[in-house]
């Protein structure tokens, strides 16, 4: 992956020096309220090994999220294919980002995942990106917004692997954004 730079941010493929940062949010209580599982060290490692190859295969992925100012990794985002998701067919991409609470509410994932859409629609030349997440998500859903996301009603479920002993993690809203819509928003 030839690494993303915005302002603030560098984008880039998973190094060694990640894997503390990357366990700790996926173990982290508060970083996993919307999710059904937390990761041990051993799991975190290997998610992260597959995400990293991942990205070496598609060239784009989950990414690192680097500060630029201190080289401090904050989390991640990044485009990828939907796989066993049903009913979102394999294949379409969608966006999403995890940081550690600390980074949050500084328009870290915000201003990393307007980065990866450009990326989605420029250089991969997509024709829209998605994005679900719990429905009571707060916090991912005002980021879908200020990306410029628009809800998509019709295509809401029920996660197929979050367990039915989480039912209030099942509920899931999709939010769409068009490349034209990016485009509008972007250069207008």
């Amino acid at each position: 992956m030839k690494p993303i730079v915005t302002e603030r941010l560098l984008l880039r493929n998973w190094e060694e020096r990640d894997r503390d940062l990357f366990h700790r949010i996926n173990s982290d209580d508060v970083v996993m309220e919307f999710f059904d599982f937390r990761r041990t060290r051993e799991e975190a490692d290997r998610v992260l090994d597959r995400m990293r190859a991942g990205i070496d295969n598609l060239g784009y992925g989950w990414a690192a999220v680097e500060l630029r100012e201190t080289g401090e990794c904050l989390g991640f985002t990044g485009i990828s294919p939907v796989t066993n998701t049903p009913p979102v067919p394999d294949g379409e991409i969608e966006i999403g980002w995890r940081f550690a609470p600390e980074h949050w509410g500084k328009g870290y994932a915000t201003g990393a995942a307007r980065a990866w859409l450009r990326f989605g629609f420029e250089e991969l030349g997509l024709h829209h990106i998605i994005a679900f997440a719990v429905e009571s998500n707060e916090r991912s859903i005002a980021v879908m917004k200020r990306l410029g996301m628009l809800p998509d009603p019709a295509r809401n479920f029920l996660h197929p692997r979050v367990a039915e002993t989480h039912p209030h993690l099942r509920p899931h809203v999709v939010y769409t954004i068009t490349k034209e819509r990016w485009q509008a928003r972007a250069h207008g």
